[in-house]
C-alpha cells in the first residue's frame, strides 16, 4: 500500500516508525506548520516532521486543509491509505481521498473518551484500563467504524505521562496489525452504535487553564486523580500565598482532621500537605509561579512562609 501518514506531537511518532520499520511504504508525511516557540521564539518543527526529514519522507505542512494546492499535491502521491495519529480535524474531501480510505488511532477503548483529551481524562476519572482503537474516518469526530482495539491497563500511580508512554506503544503495534489486516481483507469494521446501546459514554473535551484548578472539596481519591491525570502537562494548579503552585505528584493521607479543605500545613522542612474532605494530599513534585520544578525537600530548603 501508498500511504500518507498525518500527525504531529511524539505520540505519532512511534506508528510513524512502527510502519517504516515494517517495510510500508509510506510516500508522504502531512503535519502542522512550524511554529515560533520558547524565549527566543525560534521555529518549532513538529516531531513528526523532524523523523520525516531524517528518513528522506516528502513533508507537507498545510495552514489550511482545504487549500487547493494542498489537496492537488496530496492527491499527485495517489495514496491508497491514510493513516491519522494525534492531527486535526479532517474535512471530507482530505479523509474521503484514497481507496481504503483513511484510518485514526485512537487513545482510548472507542466509543469511551472520544474528543481532544482521553489520556487525561481516563485517569482524573479513575479508571483501571484504558487502550487503544484504530477506526475509519467519518464526519462526526471519533465516531467511524471500529477496526481494531487493545487494552493497556493502568496503574494507581500511573500519571498522564505514563500512560501516554503506554498508548504510544499500543497505538504503534495496533497500527501495523490494522495495516496488514486491511490489505489481507480480513477485517470486519463494527459500527461503534453496537458498544453504545450497551454502556453509559465518558467523554474527553480539550482541558484549558482554568480546569485545572484544585477543588480541595473533593475527596483524597478525587483530587489524587485528578493531579496525576494532569501531570506532567497541563499541570493541577492550586494558590500558594497568591502564587500559582503546579502539582505534580502527591500521596494521600486518610485522617480525620477539623482542617478547612485547602488549608496547607507543613513543617517547613519535610512535608507541604493540604486539607480535603477526607484527609490530605501530601506534595511531593511541585512548581511554583516564577521557579523550576522540584522535589519537595529542594522546595521546602528554599521557601519562605
Amino acid at each position: 500500500m501508498r500511504i500518507i501518514f498525518m500527525g504531529t506531537p511524539e505520540f505519532a511518532v512511534a506508528s510513524l516508525e512502527a510502519l517504516i520499520q515494517s517495510g510500508e511504504q509510506v510516500v508522504a508525511v502531512v503535519t502542522a506548520p512550524d511554529k515560533p516557540a520558547g524565549r527566543g521564539q525560534k521555529m518549532h518543527e513538529s516531531a513528526v516532521k523532524i523523523f520525516a526529514t531524517q528518513h528522506n519522507i516528502p513533508v507537507l505542512q498545510p495552514v489550511k486543509l482545504r487549500d487547493e494546492a494542498f489537496l492537488s499535491e496530496l492527491r499527485s502521491f495517489q495514496a491508497d491509505l491514510q493513516v491519522v495519529v494525534a492531527f486535526r480535524m479532517l474535512p471530507e474531501m482530505v479523509w474521503n481521498m484514497p481507496k481504503f480510505g483513511t484510518i485514526n488511532v485512537h487513545a482510548s477503548l472507542l466509543p469511551q473518551y472520544r474528543g481532544a483529551a482521553p489520556i487525561n481524562h481516563a485517569i482524573i476519572n479513575g479508571e483501571k484500563e484504558s487502550g487503544v482503537t484504530t477506526f475509519l474516518l467519518q464526519h462526526e469526530i471519533d465516531t467511524g467504524n471500529i477496526l481494531l482495539s487493545k487494552k493497556v491497563i493502568i496503574k494507581e500511580t500511573d500519571n498522564a505521562g505514563d500512560l501516554h508512554d503506554k498508548l504510544m506503544v499500543a497505538g504503534a503495534e495496533i497500527l501495523l496489525e490494522t495495516v496488514q489486516q486491511l490489505k489481507a481483507g480480513t477485517l470486519q469494521p463494527k459500527s461503534q452504535d453496537d458498544f453504545i446501546a450497551t454502556t453509559s459514554l465518558k467523554h474527553a473535551p480539550k482541558i484549558f487553564k482554568e480546569d485545572c484548578k484544585i477543588n480541595w472539596h473533593q475527596s483524597n481519591e478525587a483530587i489524587y486523580n485528578f493531579i496525576r491525570g494532569l501531570s506532567p502537562y497541563p499541570a493541577a494548579h492550586t494558590l500558594l500565598n497568591d502564587k500559582v503552585l503546579k502539582i505534580y505528584a502527591t500521596e494521600k493521607e486518610y485522617t480525620h482532621t477539623t482542617a478547612l479543605p485547602g488549608t496547607v500545613e507543613t513543617d517547613k522542612k519535610s512535608f507541604l500537605k493540604f486539607a480535603t474532605q477526607d484527609g490530605y494530599i501530601i506534595v511531593t513534585e511541585l512548581q511554583l509561579e516564577g521557579k523550576k520544578k522540584m522535589d519537595i525537600i529542594d522546595f521546602l530548603k528554599g521557601y519562605r512562609f
